[in-house]
């Protein structure tokens, strides 16, 4: 089954040809270290996680490389201000490294919840400080850029000249230039569209090593060039990160690599699109900013509820990843109650019983569920097709459809594939902990007891055991030949 992704580059859907078959390297633009992860984080995480389970599934080897900014991003993102992680050091009095360290473990703990895969690589800034300076030599040498008072630039309009600044995101220069405001500390540069190579670290900056022109520290959009051609090679396959990133964070990337080498770096452009939040963009400013650990605790005004990480996989899942994503209370719980109906099902399946001939056709789920996927990572209509298969999975149980082991074996691989290994969806109450393990062990054994109540015409007990797990969070269906039951 061939891969189309959509290449931003290009502006239309490509049929994925790797560079070196059957390797493929993936670079993806990591958090910058200074906050908690927030739900602006989940987004290109779980895109790119679907990315690389499907890569895997189509027999790819493939080399992840996701990086940790921990230098460099300053407070406007636009060569000035104060190194975000040194404030935030400064401000609490330790060392930055110390907060690189904390958050950096804290963004670690919300992959893991949301059962997003390590990647391959997660290369630090801060550790690739020579590869960078190099790719500024080069740079220089090849008349792209110029230095000013210890810091380094690039110049964008000659690069410009010789080849296409604006290519990826569709920006004409000279309107650039006119709507670039001039910023304090600018007027070093030769154009205010020019961006920082390397800057000159002032006496109070914390985080500086030494270079040729000063000490100081790289710019933000250097160290993608450096980490991902250092690991990946030059040229690579695919580059990803969210659609914020596009302009000027990968226009520069690009301008940077073809100023060094004189070809391009990457062969697909991938973004994920924006989340919302109600309706409006996701800001600190808006008062909206939810970070992980209020989704999941349901701390913020805005939530009525907490919402599993699953939840929250599932519903970033519904969402083809080029399309905007709005989170409201709504949506979640219309999520929620999703995930549980497929959960479910994938926990039905052990109770389907196998027949002489099938009247289901169990072809059908594979061919349209990952043909959806390998179309560009269409997730929702690979799950529409999965509870297409809900639905006839709860009529297999009831004994409406019948269908033969053979089939019945097929149907239990492709589900658990699609939902568990591919999608990344994790069933507390068949996976995980022990807890969770016993948890599920104790309901049966309530509900079977329940179902010796009901035989013995014990209807008191029967409804007290069902009312009782009712309060705790645990919906039961009763059955013909038994029980369901989901928290």
């Amino acid at each position: 089954m061939n891969l189309t992704i959509y290449n931003t580059l290009s502006r239309k859907k490509e049929e994925f040809k790797p560079i070196n078959p059957p390797h493929v390297g993936l670079y993806v633009c990591g958090p910058t270290v200074y906050g908690d992860p927030h739900l602006g984080h989940a987004r290109p995480a779980i895109t790119f996680d679907l990315l690389f389970r499907l890569l895997k599934h189509l027999d790819y080897k493939v080399r992840y490389v996701r990086n940790i900014t921990d230098v460099g991003h300053l407070e406007n993102d636009a060569d000035a201000g104060e190194d975000k992680i040194a404030k935030k050091a400064r401000i609490e009095q330790v060392e930055p490294m110390e907060i690189v360290q904390y958050y950096t473990f804290r963004y670690h703990d919300a992959m893991k919840m949301l059962n997003v895969l390590p990647p391959s690589i997660e290369p630090r800034a801060s550790g690739h400080i020579i590869e960078q300076i190099e790719l500024v030599k080069r740079i220089i040498e090849n008349g792209f850029a110029y230095e000013s008072n210890g810091s380094i630039y690039f110049d964008v309009e000659r690069y410009h000249k010789q080849h296409n600044y604006g290519k990826l995101s569709g920006r004409v220069i000279e309107d650039m230039i006119a709507n670039t405001r001039d910023l304090d500390g600018q007027d070093e540069k030769r154009n205010s569209i020019d961006f920082a190579l390397w800057k000159k670290a002032s006496p109070e900056h914390i985080m500086r090593w030494p270079s040729p022109w000063s000490d100081g520290f790289p710019g933000w959009h250097l160290e993608c060039s450096a980490m991902s051609t250092k690991y990946l090679g030059e040229p690579f396959d695919i580059h990803g990160g969210g659609m914020d990133l596009l302009f000027p964070h990968h226009e520069c990337e690009i301008a940077q690599s073809v100023a060094a080498t004189g070809k391009e770096a990457v062969r697909y452009w991938m973004h994920n699109n924006m989340i919302t939040i109600n309706g409006q963009k996701m800001g600190k400013s808006l008062g909206n900013f939810i970070t992980l650990e209020e989704l999941f605790t349901g701390k913020p005004k805005l939530l009525e509820q907490a919402y599993s990480p699953m939840t929250i996989r599932f519903f970033i899942l519904q969402a083809q990843y080029r399309s905007t994503l709005d989170f409201s209370n709504e949506a979640l719980q219309a999520a929620e109650k999703g995930l549980g109906r497929l959960l479910t099902a994938g926990r039905a399946l052990a109770k389907v019983k196998s027949s002489n001939k099938s009247s289901v056709d169990v072809r059908n789920l594979s061919d349209k569920a990952f043909g959806a996927l390998c179309d560009d990572l269409n997730s929702p209509v690979a799950i529409a097709v999965l509870f297409d298969w809900v639905r006839i999975i709860n009529s297999l149980v009831e004994g409406k459809e019948t269908i033969t082991e053979a089939d019945l074996a097929t149907l239990k691989a492709t589900f658990n594939k699609l939902v568990y290994d591919i999608l990344g969806l994790v069933d507390g109450q068949v996976e995980g902990s022990k807890n969770a393990e016993l948890t599920g062990k104790l309901i049966e054994m309530l509900l079977n007891m329940r179902l010796q109540a009901k035989a013995n015409k014990d209807f008191a007990t029967s409804d007290r055991i069902r009312d009782e797990l009712n309060k705790l969070g645990v919906t039961v269906k009763d059955r013909k030949d038994g029980f369901d039951w989901e928290i």
